[in-house]
């Protein structure tokens, strides 16, 4: 599977071979292959710009990712704790838990700021911060995010122009170069739903990611 970049970190829980898995997935700035089986199915929670977990520091894990030590058909383990796996219907009620438990919090200031929004705080102080909650630079996260919408509008079946126009690419070229880093597809490839034999991982748009 194409696993394509993105600019929020996800806890993740899935089977492979009959034997269950959970972990945490970090944001990934470049798209890379993912090895799947075809008995393996997963599951994940996605979180907003500024959520972040104290006790584990979200800079360590860009492009990489932690496994649970320990997971069942019914529970798992973070920060030393065990927690009921969710399902697709109870997915919020697990954020809300460790929301409460502290075991994830959330900078308001930081998904503001990502989208535009201005800060009363110095400039230094943003970066920090939303260094500190993303592990990424404001500027890689909107190349990443400029690249995931690109994708979407080529796969509603816009033309490549004008994505170039909504997205704010100087050119194709560039839209090109964007895509092939960030997605690993070609416009063309968006446009027409082909491309490599290998899946792509699903693309959704920033307001799905949970938050506190």
């Amino acid at each position: 599977m194409t696993s394509v970049a993105t600019s929020s970190w996800e806890l993740v829980f899935w089977t492979d071979g009959g034997v269950v898995h959970a972990g945490v997935r970090g944001p990934e700035t470049a798209a890379s292959t993912a090895r799947i089986t075809g008995d393996s199915e997963s599951f994940g929670i996605a979180f907003a710009h500024g959520t972040s977990m104290p006790h584990l520091p979200i800079a360590g894990l860009v492009d990489g990712d932690l496994e649970s030590p320990q997971a069942d058909d019914r529970r798992f383990q973070l920060r030393g704790e065990e927690w009921e796996i969710p399902g697709f219907d109870d997915a919020e009620l697990l954020v809300q838990r460790l929301v409460r438990a502290g075991v994830i919090v959330r900078d308001p200031l930081v998904d503001e700021v990502v989208w535009g929004g201005i800060a009363r705080v110095g400039t230094r102080s943003v970066q920090r911060r939303v260094a500190a909650a993303t592990g990424l630079t404001q500027g890689a996260i909107r190349q990443i995010e400029r690249a995931r919408q690109a994708a979407l509008l080529l796969g509603e079946g816009i033309a490549p122009l004008d994505v170039v126009h909504r997205c704010g690419y100087y050119d194709q070229p560039h839209l090109a170069r964007s895509l092939q880093r960030f997605i690993g597809r070609t416009a063309t490839e968006l446009r027409q739903g082909t491309g490599p034999d290998d899946a792509l991982s699903l693309l959704y748009k920033p307001e799905d990611a949970a938050g506190p």
